[in-house]
């Protein structure tokens, strides 16, 4: 039993050691020149014209936004269905009727601001004009 702990143990500190032997050579290396600078720096740009779009739409749809929908139906079923929904719609219910006056009054007050500003002020544009025209 000792002999299978030690093995186990051993290989556990050895197995990581021996991914790092796989590579040849750096993934990335530092360019000597200015010019092997500069087409790496266009390549890299190049890749983010083409790629970024899409990886930030394939990020959006397959992580963002399906944790943004299940916290909104969590909080839907927890919170708006059984205690704000009932009571927004006993406001909106009481407020219909003020709600309804005032946007009759602000209809009125806008035809009569129509008729003292709007108006004039269109004709003295179109007699400037005729002006010009001259």
């Amino acid at each position: 039993m000792k002999k299978i702990i030690i093995i186990l143990v051993l290989t556990g500190f050895l197995s990581p050691s021996f991914s790092f032997a796989q590579w040849e050579k750096p993934p990335l290396t530092m360019p000597e020149t200015t010019e092997q600078a500069k087409e790496l720096g266009e390549k890299a740009l190049e890749v983010t014209k083409t790629a970024l779009p899409g990886i930030i739409k394939q990020i959006w749809q397959e992580e963002a936004l399906p944790v943004l929908l299940k916290m909104w139906n969590w909080c839907k079923k927890t919170f708006w269905d059984p205690y704000l929904g009932p009571f927004f719609q006993k406001e909106i219910e009481k407020r219909k009727p003020i709600i309804k006056e005032e946007f009759e009054k602000e209809k009125q007050e806008t035809k009569e601001s129509a008729k003292t500003e709007v108006i004039p002020t269109l004709k003295s544009l179109w007699e400037k004009f005729k002006e010009l025209i001259k």
